[in-house]
């Protein structure tokens, strides 16, 4: 396994932690000295995680209830437990869990006005009292534009927002091209994410999918059917489809896992919870 490698993207603000699969863009507000203790305490943190999944691997593909032992690993778990009922590893939470870790550390004992970590579009957020961030929402990866933005105060629960679909970077049952959901972390924004997206379903001739393992043979998704290409879908599927959505975001608001959520399917959208932070763009 090749080392972790750390960069000053070109802004000269932001840093860029690699190691494996594990890419991450990191910054941080506040005074300069105080901003460069607070990144060192992130790549410290950063340097053993991958190595921490790694050992576990195997129980981490395995659904819950398997004993975990590492901090991060443990907090994958966690968030995936009040999910019950629907089939759900802890690698749902891998991304939004990693990124929780690294910015604990990073703002550990530090005086820092606000900060984030991007682990591929899974973000853990820091806020002192009075600020906010503004964030950008985009539907289709391969057309990247903002589609929609959220607004996020100190003064509200959200700190953390994961995006899942099924042209994403995993696997998914669903035929969401986005799903965006803002929660209280970045691991509970991950799980339910992908499970929204997987709810986000229908019948119809125009979907294709294949085993799991046929794409992927490591996946935790094993046999399951996960969709590989969308086609031109009826409305009646796409308004199927996206109700199904919207019915799990809403289940998931009702019982407070979630604070808002943004689905989008063929150019329909729907916004579930917190409206007022989950905004069209004009």
């Amino acid at each position: 396994m090749n080392p972790p490698l750390q960069t000053t993207l070109p802004d000269g603000r932001r840093r860029h932690f690699h190691h494996g699969p594990i890419d991450l863009v990191i910054e941080a507000f506040g005074a300069p000295p105080e901003v460069a203790l607070a990144y060192g305490q992130a790549w410290q943190r950063f340097q053993t995680v991958l190595e921490e999944l790694v050992a576990e691997l195997p129980r981490l593909r395995q659904p819950r209830g398997t004993p975990l032992v590492g901090p991060v690993a443990q907090a994958m778990a966690q968030a995936c437990r009040p999910h019950g009922g629907v089939f759900v590893t802890p690698m749902a939470a891998v991304a939004g869990a990693v990124a929780d870790a690294v910015l604990a550390a990073l703002v550990r004992g530090r005086e820092v006005e606000r900060a984030y970590v991007n682990n591929g579009g899974d973000i853990a957020l820091y806020l002192s009292p009075g600020t906010s961030f503004k964030t950008g929402l985009v539907n289709l990866a391969d057309a990247p534009s903002m589609d929609a933005y959220t607004r996020i105060g100190a003064e509200c629960a959200v700190r953390g927002i994961a995006t899942s679909g099924w042209q994403g970077r995993s696997l998914s049952l669903g035929i969401a091209e986005s799903v965006t959901v803002l929660a209280r972390n970045a691991a509970a924004a991950d799980v339910a994410a992908t499970l929204i997206a997987n709810a986000v379903d229908a019948e119809d001739d125009a979907i294709k999918r294949l085993p799991a393992r046929e794409i992927d043979a490591d996946s935790d998704l094993g046999d399951q059917l996960v969709t590989v290409a969308v086609g031109t879908l009826s409305p009646v599927s796409i308004e199927c489809a996206l109700r199904r959505g919207e019915n799990a975001a809403r289940a998931m608001a009702a019982r407070g896992l979630i604070e808002g959520a943004h689905l989008t399917l063929k150019s329909e959208t729907r916004i579930v919870g917190v409206s007022q932070r989950l905004e069209e763009v004009a």
